[in-house]
């Protein structure tokens, strides 16, 4: 079984990738008691990142109810988790539909021929790679801020847990949890993101290869002294002309396809994203005394823009690319 998934574009490499090793993307051809090892291994993954968490917060919340300052502490974690458990859950539900809209897109990109196509091509994995650099940073700088702000007997992240996490070794452990189990989410959960906004990068990258075919549809024929296309060049150009006219409407089904797909998990990201930037901003207020809470708090509110950013970003080329210039 290969563990690097070979692609295009960079971006959609690492984030399949990574699916993959932590359970969310399995490997083609998987049977038997290898698809049943493979879901088993998915769902231990998915309980020790996300379903534990989710579990321990909200009876955490019932229990503070009342209490703003300390639901708004436990609020904007389990909005978080909730929102990262839906997209999880729709990738591995969708993950035939969404593979075949990516090697769909790859083989067009693989396949490009001239250096301007190519050099196209390299543009939209560099914006891409660009975008995911930025995203690992504020998340790598937001979860250390917040494994290393813990003070002393108290653990990073505030739940409740059925036995004392004050002694040990059930601190110590529980905060191993905490921190491993914060890190490999938040870092899945940027490769999710990247992973849509590539896919909808990709489609707009494609979009501009059909410009550029339209653009030089004719460059290489030869016209004769009365500017005339003979029959055979006609056919050659109909031939192009009709190609173009599929990869365009192909290019819009991918994005149909990409919608129907990630609509309703993006809407509830954007949804959670505004509940957890203002909760986040109260929180801020609440962490002037702890100066690193504090960097990291700030940190996470700028991850949490940063996410919605770039759906929005990549969304608003793909509508310019599609109508502006098509």
């Amino acid at each position: 079984m290969k563990l690097w998934i070979r692609n295009a574009n960079f971006t959609i490499s690492l984030s399949l990738t990574l699916l993959r090793c932590l359970g969310f993307w399995s490997p083609d051809g998987l049977a038997g008691n290898k698809r049943l090892l493979y879901n088993c291994y998915s769902f231990v993954f998915f309980m020790f990142l996300l379903g534990i968490y989710i579990l321990i917060q909200v009876v955490d919340m019932i229990k503070i109810w009342g209490d703003l300052p300390l639901m708004t502490g436990t609020a904007f974690l389990l909005f978080t988790n909730f929102a990262h458990a839906t997209k999880v859950i729709n990738i591995v539900i969708r993950k035939n539909r969404i593979q075949r809209v990516i090697q769909q897109a790859n083989a067009v990109l693989m396949g490009v021929q001239s250096e301007e196509a190519r050099r196209i091509v390299k543009s939209c994995d560099f914006e891409t790679s660009i975008q995911l650099c930025l995203y690992f940073l504020l998340t790598f700088v937001t979860t250390v801020g917040w494994a290393t702000s813990a003070e002393k007997h108290q653990l990073p992240l505030r739940a409740w847990y059925p036995y004392d996490t004050s002694k040990s070794p059930a601190y110590e452990l529980t905060y191993i949890h905490q921190v491993a189990a914060l890190l490999i989410a938040a870092y899945i959960n940027v490769a999710k993101d990247s992973l849509v906004s590539s896919l909808i990068a990709q489609c707009r990258c494609r979009l501009r290869l059909v410009g550029l075919a339209l653009a030089s549809l004719g460059q290489d024929l030869k016209i004769d002294y009365q500017s005339q296309l003979s029959p055979a060049q006609e056919n050659i150009l109909n031939l192009r002309l009709k190609t173009c006219v599929l990869e365009h409407q192909t290019v819009l089904a991918a994005v149909t396809e990409l919608q129907a797909c990630f609509s309703k998990p993006t809407f509830a990201q954007f949804t959670v994203s505004l509940i957890i930037i203002c909760v986040t901003a109260f929180q801020l207020v609440s962490q002037t005394g702890n100066l690193v809470r504090l960097l990291s708090m700030g940190t996470y509110l700028m991850n949490m823009i940063f996410q919605v950013f770039i759906y929005c970003y990549q969304g608003n080329k793909l509508s310019v690319e599609a109508y502006d210039r098509h």
